[in-house]
């Protein structure tokens, strides 16, 4: 059945930061022409830098060759106009901020323009995607597409699927993580999903331990890496996420999970969060960062 599915030719990305210059990447380098859109033309040109640099350091280390680092910014193009991005488009993937009413009014924009065989990815890392997809008039091409950060490094796409959603286009979008050389999972629309939910409850976990001085943010993060085989320590992670974004998923599911303090953010992120230490991009979170 796969075989006789359209491919996705075109792929539009809405949103050039942290998360939509990486999946903009993946998706130029796996064969798509492929659109970087963003409000403004300096957050759509700081994108494009920042995948020169990934492509870059790609090539320095071996891992891509020149002659794929050329097809890459060959498929790709930047723009601040939203209709010009999705026209033709057969996947549009927003990566806006964790905001219901943003992610809704963009992707609302979108389906008035977009053709009606159009798949609307939302990256949503914990909000409702049968939510998101209800202001939409054809709910069941809407899907759940949850990269994880850095994007053209990280191997896992959770796809999240709502009861609407369309086997078709589960398997459109199925096919097409193997094509950007993503492993993919495929999750009930439930708050959190199962990345969010489970490595949550971690990342507060250790800052309620850093709160309490049961250990250093390094010692408890070396306790994970070392002790159950983690890539990267909780901490650690939480100031590459974002201790807000952090924040921001913890409030949002301890309002619509089971009540219980695991969900409940400690207060010291919550102080970090308002004294504007969010991790890497602000230079200083639980660890310092040039």
């Amino acid at each position: 059945m796969t075989d006789t599915l359209p491919e996705f030719k075109t792929v539009a990305v809405l949103g050039a930061g942290t998360m939509g210059h990486g999946i903009a990447q993946v998706c130029a380098g796996a064969g798509s022409q492929t659109r970087l859109y963003d409000i403004e033309s300096s957050f759509v040109e700081r994108g494009l830098q920042r995948i020169e640099g990934n492509l870059e350091k790609g090539v320095s280390k071996g891992k891509v060759s020149e002659s794929e680092r050329d097809a890459t910014r060959d498929r790709l193009s930047g723009t601040t106009d939203l209709a010009e991005a999705v026209a033709g488009a057969d996947l549009v993937i927003e990566a806006v901020p964790e905001k219901l009413e943003l992610k809704q009014s963009l992707l609302a924009k979108v389906a008035d323009v977009a053709g009606s065989g159009c798949i609307l990815g939302t990256n949503t890392s914990s909000l409702c995607v049968a939510d998101i997809a209800s202001v939409l008039p054809a709910p069941e091409r809407v899907i759940g597409m949850h990269f994880f950060n850095p994007v053209h490094i990280m191997k896992l796409l959770e796809l999240i699927v709502t009861e609407a959603t369309a086997d078709s286009t589960l398997a459109r979008v199925k096919r097409y993580g193997a094509q950007i050389h993503k492993e993919c999972i495929t999750v009930r629309d439930t708050p959190g999903f199962a990345t969010s939910r489970l490595g949550l409850v971690i990342g507060l976990e250790a800052i309620r331990m850093v709160e309490a001085e049961v250990a250093s943010a390094e010692d408890i993060d070396k306790a994970m890496t070392l002790g159950y085989g983690f890539p990267m320590g909780p901490l650690r992670l939480t100031d590459l996420v974002g201790l807000d974004v952090l924040l921001h998923i913890a409030e949002y599911l301890s309002k619509h999970l089971e009540p219980g303090a695991h969900f409940e953010p400690p207060q010291l992120l919550r102080d970090m969060v308002a004294a504007g230490k969010l991790g890497k991009k602000t230079g200083q979170g639980f660890y310092r960062w040039d």
